[in-house]
């Protein structure tokens, strides 16, 4: 459900001005160019409207220095074009960096399983094109000020010379006015649509270059594509529905004012002829009419602009301070030593409410220990590790690390000291060395080198041509599977956590490598609290103890050789794995 106070767009208003304040400079100084503007914008038609009547009268002497003054008038708008859009691009850029890097920020903090909802798309258009258009409307807003201004002294003008033809002038902006309210007012509805299949759109895309390689492999290009037309035909038929708004309400409004054009000529040529207005006041009111229906696309424009605005306002702000998108909720205890010790009291979890992972599940692990989770899968071993980590939160229990409550603890004290490597590790498009450095920034070459050979990963990087400098690739595509998990096992191993939790970690390595990595594992024992999730009961035979888990619960706990002996799920699926 959306969260309505977000659509309003005074509360917007006042939540992106945080944003802009900070650049006061640049947008005073950009004022100051666009009143300059407005200034040149009004005296212009009127030099405009002297040179004409200096011409029909032959006055060349006089002519001369008023086209000299054109010309200064339009070096002049040349500068202050020049300044403006100079710290207008200032303006925008800083203000659209602190409102992305918030957006980034927040996104971080929402709950994993609002996340595991939404597609990528989501946040893509919202972080990259939504936060443009609140850049945009202090600009918007800043030029369109003096241009009202300035329009509105040229309306008071025409009443000064003439009140008939302003009452004229009143009429038809009245009229235009609400033309154009009625347009915006169905743009509006429509572009919400629009917006949303444009979300769509950009996840599936994002999906198609994050699972290429599966696309191929599965012989799935047709039908995938079939689903990117399908989004893409929908994106385009909202876009079409918008653009079918608009030009009608286009051709309506441009007829409309065609038509006060024509009105306006012959209301001027009537007052001519009764003596009502002079030709000098005619030639002056009528060099002006542009300025006065600019009046009416400006109106246009700003109800436009606050359109765009509005929406993306609303949708940036549902990310950073609505209950649309739930945050994680930390304690505030701090740990400075965490010893690892850890306990899961009745914890009951599931991933929907229908379906109940862990049920009342409980163990204790002490600190230094090596412990192993074994089961088939599904039993929820996997999920152990993310309500560790606090990726997700437990429907009821208590999870204890160093007896107290993960619920007290802040997130330094949880997520900096304990790491895991999963199965699918992501490895960021960065250098070697960057997603080291991303993890830990204080990382030496010394300390980066040996986790490296700690994860049997140095030699390999080292037969590289850039070495620790090579590019890996979005996800590490340009990696093995196994060495995508070497280095995020090195990379685990760089942030020093005193817990460290391998999810099928291995999986994917050679039986060589494996065993090195399994040395390693075993060197790390007694110093760190290390938890192991493997379907190779091989890799976990060394292991303090193991627990098998099934449907959700601790069946059986114990040694290799005291499971071997007194557990026959266990001894079961022991037995199958010496057979392969």
């Amino acid at each position: 459900m959306e969260d309505k106070k977000n659509y309003n767009a005074w509360n917007n208003l006042v939540k992106s001005f945080k944003y802009a304040k900070k650049q006061k400079k640049e947008f005073i100084l950009y004022f100051i160019a666009n009143i300059s503007l407005a200034v040149i914008g009004a005296v212009a038609p009127l030099l405009s409207a002297k040179q004409l009547l200096k011409l029909t009268n032959g006055l060349l002497d006089e002519l001369l220095i008023i086209s000299l003054l054109v010309f200064i008038v339009e070096m002049a708008r040349n500068l202050g074009h020049f300044f403006a859009r100079k710290y207008s691009q200032i303006f925008a850029r800083e203000v659209l960096k602190r409102i992305q890097i918030d957006i980034a920020n927040e996104v971080l903090k929402i709950e994993t399983s609002d996340l595991d909802k939404k597609s990528s798309g989501v946040f893509i258009d919202r972080l990259v094109k939504d936060t443009g258009y609140i850049a945009d409307i202090f600009l918007d807003l800043n030029m369109s000020v003096t241009d009202v201004i300035t329009n509105l002294g040229i309306l008071v003008a025409i009443f000064i010379v003439n009140k008939l033809i302003f009452v004229f002038y009143v009429i038809a902006i009245i009229v235009i006015f609400i033309f154009e309210r009625i347009r915006i007012k169905k743009l509006n509805h429509l572009d919400k649509h629009y917006r949303k299949s444009a979300e769509a759109a950009t996840g599936l895309v994002g999906e198609l270059v994050r699972g290429v390689r599966d696309v191929k492999v599965l012989n799935a290009s047709h039908s995938f594509m079939k689903k990117i037309d399908h989004d893409i035909s929908s994106l385009n038929q909202e876009r079409y529905k918008m653009s079918e708004v608009v030009r009608r309400y286009n051709l309506l409004t441009g007829s409309v004012r065609d038509t006060f054009d024509f009105l306006l000529i012959l209301l001027a040529c009537f007052m001519l002829y009764k003596k009502w207005l002079s030709i000098d006041e005619f030639v002056v009111i009528y060099m002006y009419r542009g300025r006065v229906f600019n009046l009416l696309t400006l109106a246009s424009q700003m109800m436009e602009w606050f359109k765009d605005f509005n929406i993306s306002a609303g949708r940036v702000f549902e990310i950073i301070d609505s209950d649309s998108f739930r945050k994680e909720r930390f304690g505030t205890k701090h740990i400075d030593n965490v010893k690892g010790d850890f306990e899961f009291k009745d914890v009951h979890f599931g991933y929907s409410d229908d379906i109940e992972v862990l049920k009342g599940i409980s163990f204790k692990i002490k600190h230094n220990e090596t412990v192993s989770f074994v089961g088939k899968s599904g039993a929820g071993k996997s999920t152990i590790f993310s309500l560790l980590a606090k990726l997700y939160t437990p429907n009821s229990g208590k999870i204890l690390i160093d007896g107290i409550d993960i619920s007290e603890l802040d997130c330094d004290s949880i997520r900096g000291n304990i790491s895991i490597i999963t199965q699918n590790p992501y490895i960021f498009n960065l250098t070697i060395r960057e997603n080291f450095t991303i993890v830990k920034e204080d990382l030496s070459e010394e300390e980066m080198i040996k986790c490296c050979k700690l994860a049997k990963l140095h030699d390999f990087i080292m037969s590289l041509p850039k070495g620790y400098d090579t590019l890996v690739g979005e996800g590490g595509l340009t990696l093995s599977g196994g060495q995508r998990q070497r280095l995020a096992i090195a990379r685990a191993l760089a942030q020093k956590t005193e817990i460290i939790l391998f999810d099928e970690a291995t999986s994917a390595l050679d039986n060589e490598t494996q065993k090195g990595i399994q040395d390693a594992i075993n060197n790390m024992k007694n110093e760190y609290t290390i938890l192991i999730i493997a379907h190779r009961l091989s890799t976990v035979i060394n292991s303090d103890k193991i627990m098998v888990i099934d449907d959700g619960k601790v069946v059986a706990t114990g040694t290799h050789e005291e499971l071997l002996k007194n557990n026959k799920d266990y001894k079961k699926l022991y037995e199958m794995e010496l057979e392969k």
